[in-house]
C-alpha cells in the first residue's frame, strides 16, 4: 500500500472563527469556497454544519470524474475538521490556526490517502500536483470569502 499525503497552507484576512465557520457550513459558506471547475453537485445529506455531516459531490482529478459520499468529525472543534470519504477512507482536513494575534487565520488543507500496487505507484507521482493546484485555488476563494464576509459582518 502506498500512502500519499497532500498539503497546502495559506494565510487567510479573516479571525479563525470566521474562517472555520465558513469552512464548516456546508450549506452557505463550504459551497463558495470550491472551485467549480473540479468540484461540482455539492449535496449535504444529513446536517450541514461540522460534525455529523454527511456530504456529497463530483470531483474531476487527473481527467477523471468520481462521485465521492464523504462524513464530516471535528476532531478539534473550531480548530480541525475533517471529511472522510467513506467508500475509500481517505481523509481531506481543513486546520484553522489564528495568526497575527488572532486578526488573520493560517490555513492548511491536506488529504491523506493509501493506494495499492501499481495504481498507487502512479497516483504518488501525478496526484500530488494536481491537488496541490486545487488546494491553493481554494485557499484564495477562501480568503476572498472570508475578507468579504467579515467587511460584511457575516460569519463572525
Amino acid at each position: 500500500m502506498t500512502t500519499i499525503r497532500v498539503s497546502s497552507t495559506a494565510t487567510v484576512d479573516a479571525r479563525p472563527q470566521t474562517v472555520y465557520a465558513i469552512i464548516a457550513d456546508y450549506h452557505e459558506g463550504h459551497p463558495r469556497i470550491i472551485p467549480e471547475k473540479h468540484f461540482s453537485d455539492l449535496t449535504v445529506e444529513t446536517g450541514g454544519i461540522g460534525a455529523g455531516t454527511i456530504i456529497r459531490f463530483s470531483v474531476r482529478l487527473l481527467g477523471a470524474v468520481r462521485t465521492v459520499r464523504a462524513e464530516i468529525s471535528e476532531p478539534s472543534p473550531g480548530r480541525v475538521l475533517v471529511e472522510t470519504d467513506l467508500e475509500t477512507g481517505a481523509r481531506t482536513s481543513f486546520t484553522v490556526e489564528p495568526a497575527n494575534g488572532g486578526n488573520r487565520s493560517i490555513v492548511t488543507i491536506e488529504t491523506v490517502w493509501t493506494t495499492p500496487g501499481l495504481r498507487g505507484r502512479i497516483e504518488r507521482m501525478l496526484a500530488p500536483a494536481a491537488l496541490r493546484r486545487i488546494y491553493v485555488e481554494e485557499l484564495k476563494m477562501l480568503n476572498e470569502v472570508a475578507s468579504s464576509a467579515v467587511r460584511a459582518g457575516a460569519f463572525s
